[in-house]
């Protein structure tokens, strides 16, 4: 077996320790040149900086800063004309990309997938706007290995490429492969060459990769943003996505910047070691959990379990938005409950809120205080109910809309 690099088999003790160091680096560097984070951190000591002092960093909130300070909102903190490509992803939102080599960090999950130097790699993502296209390039460029830049779409024209160039593997999303070797097998071409393929963007489902391994495919998956770029990714082991070494992942109570225990469902929240776009603290909007121990692979550094939702859990009741960060606040205000469930429902064609919290014991005091707390937080009545401590799902979701979506 081999391995990336070193950093991978460091003791977790080696590996807090540089994070460590590193994170406070980052925070001197993104002050120092990064205008946000200049006015943001105008207070903040680098040498004596932790995670939970610093603030989190939402999508949306990006998104407006970018709009009013554009191009990038001031967290970039590379000349705009040193960059080597600027992507607009969804949102919008933009993002750079330096001119560094494997700038997105991918190598380190194609070379897990099984990717070596010289073998080719039929990349089928996007190669315009967003950058999915030049994260896996990268990555396999700085493998060593030569890339066809297919994009997406038109299966045939695919299929036929793959048969002419025999690409060893396949980067793309999880059911495209699927489509690009099923027209293969109509029109009689040979595509054993492509033995391996790494996925993401989508849904890896167990019925696929059963599949794969029909075919004697080798087909794994990571997890990355076009913001963060690689966040974790899957080894031969296939139990969980280790967490990439250019990265800190932290996974908190959705609405906060509250870290949870391993185990727990929450959102996940990165802090990116790349100097370039020094994003801290930046909340994915995603659910997923940390896994206890380590890969049977031998990779030591930290496992997350898959992508298990949205955090962003906005409900729409009596006319008002109310979101996580408010069940957040009565929380706060009712330090005695440690977990709670909203749950919007419809009584006729009114809708209600019950908010469904754990507690030791049935207490009538309580009832009513979590009660004056939700109202205080979302400005509207609803009902309490108390439930023993375990009872609610460990699945990250802290507003539950029950109410039928509307044709």
């Amino acid at each position: 077996m081999t391995f990336y690099d070193d950093l991978e088999t460091r003791s977790a003790d080696a590996r807090e320790a540089a994070q460590a160091q590193a994170l406070q680096r980052q925070v001197a560097h993104a002050k120092a040149h990064a205008l946000h984070y200049s006015r943001v951190l105008a207070d903040v000591d680098p040498a004596a900086v932790s995670l939970a002092a610093l603030p989190i960093t939402r999508k949306s909130a990006l998104i407006a800063q970018q709009a009013g300070e554009p191009p990038f909102g001031g967290v970039v903190a590379t000349a705009f004309g040193t960059l080597a490509r600027v992507f607009v992803s969804p949102g919008p939102i933009a993002e750079p990309e330096a001119a560094a080599t494997d700038y997105w960090r991918y190598g380190r999950a194609l070379h897990a997938t099984g990717l070596r130097p010289g073998k080719l790699l039929h990349n089928c993502f996007a190669y315009h706007f967003t950058p999915a296209g030049s994260m896996l390039e990268g990555g396999a460029r700085a493998l060593g290995c030569p890339v066809f830049p297919a994009g997406t779409g038109n299966t045939e024209m695919q299929a036929r490429a793959a048969a002419q160039l025999r690409p060893c593997c396949y980067s793309g999303t999880p059911d495209f492969l699927k489509a690009i070797l099923e027209k293969g097998d109509e029109l009689g071409l040979d595509l054993t060459s492509l033995q391996l393929g790494h996925v993401t963007g989508g849904a890896y489902l167990p019925s696929l990769r059963g599949w794969y391994a029909d075919r004697g495919l080798t087909v794994l998956q990571s997890y990355g943003t076009a913001d963060l770029g690689l966040i974790a990714y899957e080894s031969e082991a296939r139990e969980g996505m280790i967490l990439d070494e250019g990265v800190i992942v932290e996974i908190v109570r959705p609405g906060t910047g509250d870290l949870l225990p391993d185990g727990e469902v929450g959102e996940v929240v990165v802090t990116t070691l790349n100097p370039h776009h020094p994003l801290l603290r930046f909340a994915t909007g995603d659910l997923s959990a940390i896994m206890p121990g380590v890969s049977p692979c031998g990779r030591t550094n930290r496992r997350m379990r898959g992508w298990m939702g949205r955090a962003d859990q906005a409900a729409k009741v009596r006319g008002m938005f109310v979101r996580p960060e408010q069940v957040a606040e009565l929380l706060r205000a009712v330090p005695i409950v440690m977990k709670a469930r909203l749950v919007v429902s419809l009584d006729g064609d009114r809708d209600v809120m019950l908010l469904r919290a754990e507690a030791a014991t049935a207490d009538e005091a309580l009832t009513e205080q979590l009660g004056l707390a939700l109202q205080s937080a979302t400005k509207l009545r609803g009902l309490v109910e108390l439930v023993p401590p375990g009872s609610l799902p460990n699945d990250g979701r802290v507003i539950d809309d029950t109410r039928p979506v509307s044709g």
